[in-house]
């Protein structure tokens, strides 16, 4: 009797290079990847029902990466503390008064987006384009990490003062469910940091950076759901929808490095700008369980800048390095 041969395997060196290589060409990929969501409505439709689990997986892979070592004796402690305060009072209090000064008439349902915007944290995801970028993920952490803890009291505060009764958030809910998501992602995160050693995922770096990738594109893949039949059906109005998301971002972006380059390196000047311009609207909106029509579709629009922002900063990201190398 023949004994079969065994199944063909793929080595895992192979597996790693093809992960580094995905890595090293990271933000044009994860840019890419919108217009291949757009694209492919099924494969859209198919990836929605991911995105909590590739929050989670993101999230533990930048604590994974998290070099506590670098964050000790409160080095960048003045520096989050400044960011906070910005990200979470400043931006939202300008961007309010700014909205309802110039745009009196703007519809009710993308007012309350903006304010949505505005008054939510740092996306989850933030950590990882830092990775993409090449910056070390501890400090773009620390700012979410704290942005998040004050988001149960602040966004509350902020939703009704400029939205009124448009939408109620229960802040004992959002507490819960972002204290849980810290926990659980920084306690499995730094868990695998210390199973797997420092050293071998210094050595691995390129090749995570490549999951951080496929991970990154997954969820632009679903956030694209339902979006190409609003393009087809509306095209003028949904350029002009994303037209008004790239702007309050990368006027969000530009403002907080000019102000905290004043105060902070260049990368962490870049690190705050990426924290106040890529909200995480998707935790308010889970929170207030239903939002209006428009309001999710600003939320689906949103993603345009927060994809190709960090594809856009490439060159700054490079002299950054460059300066600190020489």
């Amino acid at each position: 009797m023949s004994v079969p041969a065994p199944a063909a395997t793929v080595p895992p060196n192979i597996i790693l290079r093809l992960l580094a290589s995905l890595g090293r060409h990271g933000t044009p990929l994860v840019a890419f990847s919108i217009f291949i969501g757009l694209a492919l409505p099924p494969l859209a439709a198919a990836a929605k029902p991911l995105m909590m689990l590739l929050v989670y997986a993101m999230l533990i892979m930048s604590f994974l990466r998290m070099d506590l070592s670098r964050l000790r004796g409160g080095k960048h402690l003045g520096a989050v503390l400044a960011a906070l305060v910005w990200v979470m009072g400043i931006c939202p209090l300008v961007l309010g008064l700014a909205t309802l000064f110039l745009f009196p008439g703007l519809n009710p349902d993308i007012m309350l987006a903006l304010v949505l915007q505005t008054s939510a944290p740092p996306i989850m995801s933030g950590a990882a384009f830092a990775i993409l970028l090449g910056f070390e993920p501890g400090f773009c952490l620390l700012i979410m990490m704290a942005c998040m803890l004050v988001t149960p009291f602040s966004a509350p505060v902020i939703v009704h003062a400029l939205s009124g009764a448009a939408l109620e958030l229960d802040p004992w809910s959002l507490a819960l469910r972002i204290g849980g998501i810290i926990l659980a992602t920084a306690a499995t995160g730094l868990l695998l940091r210390r199973a797997i050693s420092p050293a071998r995922i210094t050595r691995w770096r390129h090749s995570m950076d490549g999951v951080n990738v496929i991970l990154l594109m997954v969820m632009a893949f679903g956030f694209m759901d339902g979006i190409t039949a609003k393009f087809i059906a509306e095209p003028v109005r949904m350029l002009g929808i994303s037209a008004l998301a790239f702007g309050v971002s990368a006027g969000a972006m530009l403002a907080s490095m000019l102000v905290f380059r004043l105060i902070t390196g260049e990368a962490e000047a870049l690190m705050v700008g990426f924290s106040a311009s890529m909200r995480n609207m998707m935790l308010l909106v889970v929170a207030a369980g239903s939002i209006p029509g428009d309001t999710w579709l600003y939320v689906g629009l949103s993603q345009f800048p927060i994809y190709f922002l960090p594809y856009l900063v490439r060159p700054l990201a490079r002299r950054i390095h460059r300066r600190a190398a020489a």
